[in-house]
């Protein structure tokens, strides 16, 4: 398997692509054309404008494979678009160009952006108002890592949970994207963790203070038990289903539930949008339980638009680039691939054997 060689960080540059200079704005492109396997993924060229009003444009520097990803490549993420679409959760890179009403400061500096698809290319036009400051000094691929990832794991432990030092946790799919930030900064606020992964998993999580516990044990739930007997302060949960379910059983009087994906929805041919309202029903009736615990589902998205979703994403994101500049936060990067590599980086990502997030570095030059 052909990775990249981990670049050190490096402050963002300035220089224009002469591609810009002379109006030709090519963007190279991964294409997702329909349900597919990783094979079948499609890469192109695009003429792009220049930025118009409120646009930027952005030379993308690093961007990720996520459960996003994974479920859309198989038609099964709700609220995708329909195909053909770049995909691309979230990037990383520097402003090149930005348009007539933006800032003109903006140009050269190296900023961070959610978008929900469109990541996976050379360049992106996006509005000025959603960018996200990256700190000099920073590597693109570890500040990409900490965008959906990181702000989600930021605001499920901090604003959902408000999880408090001394608390105990537990996190189902510790060594993925999300799990690997959720875990560290956890550590960090002084909560004891318990972390379902794969046995390969469960020594680099048990150096970092994690209690690794196998997620496929036939008897996960009494093992749980074993270790929290009196129960958990907050589960994150990933999977959905059977594993909601365990989670919110152990969970103290007090506690919360917080579900932010259904990854056992990611494979099968059965509707995954029955399954989205089966979990939605499922979290509905634990809240009308009186017994104390609450659950709910986390989404990034909540709030889109309005000034206090910017300003909770801008201070989150301040947040974790903070902690990373510190070394507090160290992203588990499990390998960078070009975009021409696309094929191995899904494969790879889909294998259940990373530890930490496979990044795509789309104008990375050999």
């Amino acid at each position: 398997m052909s990775t990249l060689t981990e670049a050190p960080r490096k402050a963002a540059s300035a220089a224009i692509p002469s591609t810009v200079h002379c109006g030709a704005i090519i963007s190279r492109e991964v294409v997702l054309p329909g349900v597919v396997e990783p094979a079948g993924f499609m890469l192109h060229n695009r003429t792009l404008d220049a930025p118009g009003a409120g646009l930027v444009l952005i030379q993308v520097e690093a961007s990720g494979i996520s459960f996003a990803e994974q479920s859309m490549r198989r038609g099964r993420y709700p609220g995708q678009p329909a195909f053909p679409f770049v995909p691309g959760y979230d990037l990383v890179g520097v402003v090149v160009l930005a348009g007539p009403d933006v800032d003109p400061s903006l140009i050269g500096k190296r900023v961070a952006a959610l978008t929900k698809t469109g990541g996976w290319s050379t360049y992106a036009l996006l509005s000025a108002d959603i960018l996200l400051p990256v700190p000099d000094g920073i590597d693109p691929a570890e500040a990409e890592t900490l965008v959906v990832n990181g702000i989600t794991a930021w605001q499920m432990l901090h604003r959902d949970a408000r999880i408090q030092r001394g608390q105990t946790i537990l996190v189902h799919g510790a060594n993925g994207g999300v799990g690997t930030i959720l875990v560290q900064l956890a550590l960090h606020a002084g909560v004891r963790v318990i972390g379902t992964a794969s046995p390969r998993h469960h020594d680099t999580l048990r150096a970092q203070g994690v209690e690794p516990v196998d997620y496929n044990d036939p008897n996960l739930a009494q093992r749980l038990r074993q270790l929290v007997p009196d129960g958990v302060d907050a589960a994150f949960d990933n999977v959905g289903g059977t594993s909601a379910t365990i989670s919110f059983g152990l969970l103290k009087r007090g506690g919360t539930l917080i579900c932010l994906a259904i990854a056992s929805a990611k494979n099968g041919t059965d509707s995954v949008v029955l399954k989205f309202i089966g979990l939605v029903a499922q979290v509905i009736w634990y809240n009308i339980l009186p017994n104390g615990r609450r659950a709910t589902f986390y989404n990034i998205w909540s709030g889109k638009g309005s000034k206090a979703f910017l300003s909770r994403m801008q201070e989150d994101f301040a947040q974790l680039m903070d902690l990373l500049a510190r070394g507090v936060v160290v992203p588990k990067i499990a390998a960078r691939f070009p975009l021409e590599q696309i094929r191995v980086a899904m494969e790879l990502a889909e294998s259940r054997t990373v530890y930490g997030k496979v990044i795509l570095l789309p104008t990375h030059k050999k």
